[in-house]
């Protein structure tokens, strides 16, 4: 990816800023009297605490912030999937990859990082009050992943976090089937589907909410990584800093704006991504080492921080709020160095 729009280095950062999100994010809306995301359906109630907080800003701004948007930290990780495949099976990769063998291989690479914070998680959870009531045939399902099809999804996913790795291979799946080697009008159709499929629910529904918990959910970020893959040298543009910059703060406002439909919603992952995209080229080199860095953990950090936050969200709860953050942080940061060299233990699959 050397000439390509997108160097290796600034997909790494695009990685290490959408785990930090997500890692802020999933500790932040676990507070009682934060405000509330729209992830897999559209809340008007959570926009209007957004905009009682905007108007009226209190110390705590900073978190509700996190907890509204840091969710779509997981758009970024999608659009950096579907890049990334493009560039190992349809540009590195000669010779054509069968459906077997693609998707064990793709399957096996996600286990070995489900199973290690998983194992972890359930001996944190059993030993911490609230502990969640595991069924069999659900433990099943998330080690094979496809809990996400399963009914009420967000009752029985436990660290609900890990509600990635069943979209994961449902993605996985769908490229192989349909996008792999294909045209890319292919791949504009299946993000038009997708989206026609949400268009019509219910905003507060359940139907809308299985929807985004799978596949059609994540179909436009996957899909937009893919297309960017493949056009990635026509996109080289040399655009300055400043482009960058008025790019992202660009992004941003429409993001903010987008939030209140319902219908412009269902395209904020598009901009979030431009945003990203943008934040990278434009940040100082110190900066930018420090996101590749937390790239480069973020497999571990996106398993360990389940964990560090069943421990701490306590200290949040009793309303030190910054205080358990801190130590939340820290806590991940070290965990995940701990976790990767524990997953960096299990042989990686073989195509």
């Amino acid at each position: 990816m050397k000439n390509s729009f997108l160097t290796r280095e600034e997909c790494t950062a695009m990685r290490g800023i959408a785990i930090l999100a997500i890692m802020l994010h999933n500790y932040c809306h676990f507070i009682g009297s934060i405000v509330k995301e729209n992830e897999y359906q559209f809340f008007v109630s959570h926009n209007e605490g957004l905009w009682r907080v905007l108007t009226n800003p209190d110390a705590f701004l900073p978190v509700h912030l996190l907890s509204y948007f840091g969710h779509y930290g997981v758009p970024v990780f999608l659009f950096l999937s579907g890049f990334g495949l493009v560039m190992k099976y349809e540009h590195k990769i000669q010779e054509r990859i069968g459906v077997v063998p693609f998707v064990r291989y793709n399957y096996l690479k996600l286990l070995r990082m489900l199973i290690v914070g998983f194992t972890l998680f359930v001996i944190v959870d059993v030993m911490t009050p609230g502990r969640f009531q595991f069924h069999w045939d659900n433990v099943i399902a998330q080690l094979l992943m496809y809990i996400n099809i399963l009914p009420t999804p967000d009752k029985i996913i436990w660290p609900g976090i890990y509600w990635f790795f069943g979209l994961m291979i449902e993605l996985y799946i769908v490229y192989r089937l349909f996008i792999y080697r294909q045209k890319s009008w292919v791949v504009v159709a299946l993000i038009a589907i997708c989206w026609l499929l949400q268009v019509f629910c219910d905003p507060e529904g359940e139907t809308l909410n299985r929807l985004r918990y799978n596949f059609i959910g994540g179909m436009l970020p996957f899909g937009a990584g893919i297309l960017v893959g493949r056009y990635a040298e026509r996109l080289s543009l040399s655009l300055s800093r400043w482009a960058w910059a008025g790019i992202m703060l660009l992004a941003t406002g429409l993001i903010f704006v987008m939030c209140y439909y319902y219908q412009s919603w269902l395209w904020i992952p598009a901009f979030i991504i431009i945003g990203t995209i943008a934040i990278v080229k434009v940040m100082p080199q110190r900066l930018l080492s420090l996101c590749v860095w937390f790239g480069s953990i973020s497999a571990a950090m996106f398993v360990a921080h389940p964990i560090v936050r069943k421990l701490f969200i306590t200290v949040a709860w009793r309303q030190d709020i910054y205080d358990g953050l801190m130590l939340y942080v820290v806590v991940t940061i070290s965990l995940s160095w701990a976790v990767k060299k524990l997953i960096d233990q299990i042989p990686s699959p073989k195509l």
